[in-house]
């Protein structure tokens, strides 16, 4: 389980334990966001993942974003409105 109860670490437990990925940023751009659409008080709506793991080879962007999208269902639930993928097998 994640070490704290913020989207953030729910969001770095779920790809870490779904991919395994060579590397992972997960980057809080909420503040970008500020008065518009989903955004709230104390951030954790907007984010930017990149990732590199082996479980994307061979597939097309559109289904690594359906896969990192359906492994982050309970953070999207929690409140997490916006989030930019940059995926690649390494």
């Amino acid at each position: 389980m994640p070490h704290d109860d913020t989207i953030k670490s729910l969001i770095e437990h779920r790809l870490t334990e779904t991919f395994a990925p060579q590397a992972l940023q997960v980057i809080d751009e909420s503040h970008h966001h500020h008065g518009h659409a989903g955004w709230r008080e104390g951030g954790e709506t907007h984010f930017r993942v990149r990732i590199a793991a082996e479980a994307f080879r061979g597939l097309t962007r559109v289904d690594m974003h359906r896969r990192i999208n359906g492994a982050l269902k309970e953070a999207f639930d929690r409140g997490l409105h916006a989030l930019a993928i940059e995926a690649k097998a390494p």
